[in-house]
């Protein structure tokens, strides 16, 4: 693929990412778009490398800040859904084991550091998040490493459907 063919593409993608982004001003897609806006970097990280997809993470990420009007989302999608689909390319390369333990670490630091940083955003108080004396956001934690695994999964399943159907589309089009 050409120099203008990438910049083409990686301009296309960071659009779409953005627009995902901004239409989590819609409540029932905060938790949905984010991870949609993520999964759009995917085709550009594998066309023109990963140094193209951080760099429209980057970009991604700096407008989504600026524009996007709700926090939750922001937040998501920066700390977690916007890089990890270029992560994912990486840890898939390592031996299972190692590749699922590191790409669950990384889930359970992002999502710690998305928990600390809304509780900081917001001042709320310690017991908010307490129902019964059970410790909600561990339990949300703990649910969460089970949809991580399914979202890892799914996004494999995408990769591939991308790799086998649309690659040759999107070759032919951003030469």
């Amino acid at each position: 693929m050409k120099r203008t063919g990438k910049i083409a593409l990686g301009g296309l993608t960071a659009a779409l990412a953005v627009v995902c982004m901004m239409l989590t001003a819609v409540p029932a897609t905060v938790y949905a778009l984010p991870v949609v806006a993520g999964a759009l970097l995917l085709p550009l990280t594998l066309e023109a490398g990963k140094g193209a997809g951080w760099t429209a993470y980057a970009a991604v990420s700096l407008l989504v800040l600026l524009l996007t009007p709700s926090w939750e989302p922001k937040v998501l999608f920066v700390l977690f859904f916007g890089y990890y689909p270029i992560l994912k390319l990486t840890f898939d390369r390592l031996h299972p084991p190692l590749g699922w333990a590191l790409k669950l670490a990384v889930f359970n630091v992002a999502m710690v550091t998305a928990y600390v940083l809304l509780f900081a955003l917001f001042s709320l108080p310690p017991d908010t998040f307490s129902l019964f004396g059970v410790n909600l956001p561990a339990v949300f934690l703990l649910v969460g490493n089970g949809a991580m695994v399914l979202y890892d999964i799914a996004l494999t399943r995408v990769l591939s459907m991308y790799r086998f159907r649309w690659h040759k589309w999107v070759a032919k089009i951003f030469r």
